[in-house]
């Protein structure tokens, strides 16, 4: 089957989603990331069925990301933490969660970033990748970044991800 027909046969698959803020400063109401994530999500069809907020700390990160899977999210998305300050660990926390990497997410959203904010794009630790039975996007805290991310990348593939991992 081509990409076309893979992109096609996916249109129709919705997913229970969970969006995941980390942040040591961000609140449900200053969260315009997370918020937009949302919005996206459910203007494509999927429903949010899981928000959550937790600091910059590794074990709370993954306790989210696992509880998200636990509660039947099919796809997860983080917002947050994927730079290289000392507080940024959402890629150490999450990574080991990961079974199947999609190696390309990261290295696209770079390359899409570079045009907007040039050589800083090579700080971001965006990655994507399989989780047990979700697909899990590791994003960072700027709208902007999130913007970039869904509307170009994930919400085009999503369908397609989602059928495979039903597979």
């Amino acid at each position: 089957m081509s990409h076309t027909e893979h992109q096609q046969a996916g249109k129709a698959l919705m997913a229970s989603c969970a969006v995941i803020t980390v942040s040591d400063t961000r609140t449900r109401e200053t969260d315009t990331s997370g918020a937009r994530l949302a919005e996206l999500l459910t203007g494509a069809g999927h429903t949010v069925t899981l928000r959550d907020w937790v600091p910059d700390e590794p074990e709370r990160i993954r306790s989210a990301v696992l509880a998200a899977r636990e509660a039947g999210c099919r796809l997860i998305l983080t917002t947050g933490g994927t730079g290289i300050s000392r507080r940024d660990t959402s890629f150490e926390a999450l990574h080991e969660l990961i079974d199947t990497e999609i190696p390309g997410f990261g290295e696209l959203f770079r390359m899409l970033s570079w045009q907007d904010i040039g050589p800083a794009a090579m700080m971001s630790r965006a990655v994507a990748g399989l989780s047990a039975e979700s697909v899990l996007f590791v994003l960072p805290g700027s709208k902007n970044a999130v913007e970039l991310a869904m509307q170009q990348l994930i919400l085009p593939q999503i369908g397609h991800l989602l059928a495979e991992r039903r597979k």
